[in-house]
């Protein structure tokens, strides 16, 4: 049911927040505690994360959250700048031979909260471009520790070993080559460390800052310095370290006594990458994953804590999308508008925060694009308009078992619409029995392929730009 119950309304402290937004990657919806479908039993790791479950306390559970799509390079394409990520020109995953990224033109949050005197650090996972026109440091981020693209992106993935070993960067500067699973394992400490200190340093000298920790985990191949019991635990081990990271953050906010003015965001880019099956999340019952635009793939966990703003212990199933974070900063600081010429998709999300029982989506319409712009899916309140076309799916196997994957194969999506009310994964399609909404949501269909595009059908989109570009740059082969 679209709503949400508050619990508990803080007096709204005047100030001018900090930001701290904890982005996960691949983790799904049913990884964090209080996000299931009635009648699906929640992994057992999920009882072992006292850290989540704190944030649920002391702020809000978004339980219709969406990412903007359901990759990597994309997904933060659309949380850093506001914007839907083909309308930037960020489509799927940037590899290491990639010669695009983010243009030099858009506007990234960090870069919006830096002209208001903000103080700014990205750890972790960029996936924006790997080159130096492309690197944190030149679009908004004071500070970078992190890796350039996701960890499975070095020699021992994709048969490919002319790839280069994967870096890890102190600003634009290779520090470390990460080359074994125990180093993978290490990152989390690291990039959590890298954050506190980042809080502190800042907060004792009195400025406001944005702290970006982007952790590359759950993201396989999985690693964690906590030890399973067994092999096959070891996916609780990632998410249990991950919440350890988030109590590592939240006391660090505490300790320099800026709780109270601090807006904490915690979520992930998309849904788990069911292919490695006990290397994978959970769903939480919804259907399909990472790389589809079905449920799963899409609707992420997402917690936010804003003492006086978003009332503690609050579960809100109204929705709204990544998309929204810019905007709802831009006006929290009271940021100058983007430039005419690069509109941002975005809207302001505090009406959705305050968990009000008047609070509506931020979107008549939110838009599901995958692949080179297609657009597969439209969300209107709580209908649901899947779009036909090839989804990849597992099409009832089990994923595979310790690190191994199982194939995925490519197969038609008819037409459907769901109630997503009552069926939240996507199992009825009730089009026949609702032509008005069916008529009603074609026509937001028709209004984004104008807008954004559809390569799908062949159209160009009249409000999309350029990616950022340069000259064809050799790889570092690993050694």
């Amino acid at each position: 049911m679209v709503g949400c119950v508050a619990v508990e309304k803080a007096p709204a402290p005047a100030e001018t927040p900090n930001l701290v937004v904890i982005y996960c990657d691949d983790m799904g919806w049913g990884d964090a505690p209080g996000f299931v479908l009635p009648g699906f039993t929640a992994p057992s790791y999920t009882a072992e994360m006292p850290n989540l479950a704190r944030l649920g306390r002391e702020g809000a559970r978004f339980r219709h959250y969406y990412s903007a799509q359901p990759v990597c390079s994309a997904s933060r394409a659309a949380i850093l700048t506001g914007c839907y990520p083909n309308r930037i020109g960020i489509n799927g995953a940037l590899f290491p031979d990639a010669t695009v990224g983010i243009a030099a033109a858009e506007r990234t949050i960090a870069e919006m909260l830096q002209e208001k005197g903000y103080a700014t650090l990205i750890a972790g996972k960029w996936h924006l471009g790997h080159l130096p026109e492309f690197n944190p440091t030149r679009h908004g981020f004071d500070e970078f520790v992190g890796i350039p693209y996701s960890n499975d992106m070095w020699p021992l993935r994709f048969g490919r070993k002319d790839f280069p070993e994967l870096p890890l960067y102190n600003g634009e500067r290779v520090v470390k080559k990460i080359r074994t699973l125990e180093d993978q394992a290490a990152l989390t400490a690291t990039l959590t460390r890298t954050t506190t200190a980042f809080i502190a340093a800042q907060a004792n000298a009195k400025k406001q800052f944005f702290a970006y920790l982007a952790h590359p985990q759950p993201h396989a191949p999985i690693a964690s310095s906590f030890t399973p019991a067994t092999r096959r635990a070891l996916y609780g081990s990632v998410m249990r370290e991950i919440d350890w990271s988030v109590g590592e953050v939240l006391k660090a906010i505490d300790a320099a006594g800026v709780a109270d003015n601090t807006i904490v965001v915690f979520t992930s880019d998309n849904g788990p990458w069911l292919a490695f099956g006990s290397d994978a999340g959970s769903t939480g019952g919804l259907r399909e994953g990472k790389g589809t635009t079905f449920e799963g793939g899409v609707r992420e966990p997402c917690f936010v804590r804003w003492p006086g703003h978003v009332p503690a212990g609050a579960t809100s199933d109204v929705p709204w999308m990544s998309i929204d974070l810019f905007a709802t900063m831009a006006a929290i600081v009271h940021a100058a508008p983007p430039a005419a010429d690069r509109p941002i998709d975005g809207r302001d999300a505090r009406a959705v925060w305050s968990c009000a029982s008047s609070a509506k989506p931020t979107h008549e319409a939110f838009y599901f694009y995958y692949h080179t712009n297609h657009l597969e899916g439209v969300r209107m309140g709580k209908w649901k308009l899947s779009l036909p076309r090839n989804s990849r799916t597992l099409d009832g196997k089990p994923g595979g078992d310790e690190g191994k994957e199982t194939a995925y194969v490519e197969k038609p999506v008819p037409r459907a619409l769901y109630d997503l009310a009552n069926d939240p994964a996507e199992t009825t399609d009730v089009s026949a029995a609702n032509p008005e909404v069916l008529a009603e949501m074609l026509a937001h269909v028709e209004a984004a392929r104008e807008e954004l595009g559809d390569a799908l059908t062949k159209r160009e989109g009249s409000g999309r730009r350029a990616v950022g570009r340069v000259l064809a740059a050799p790889i570092e082969k690993s050694k």
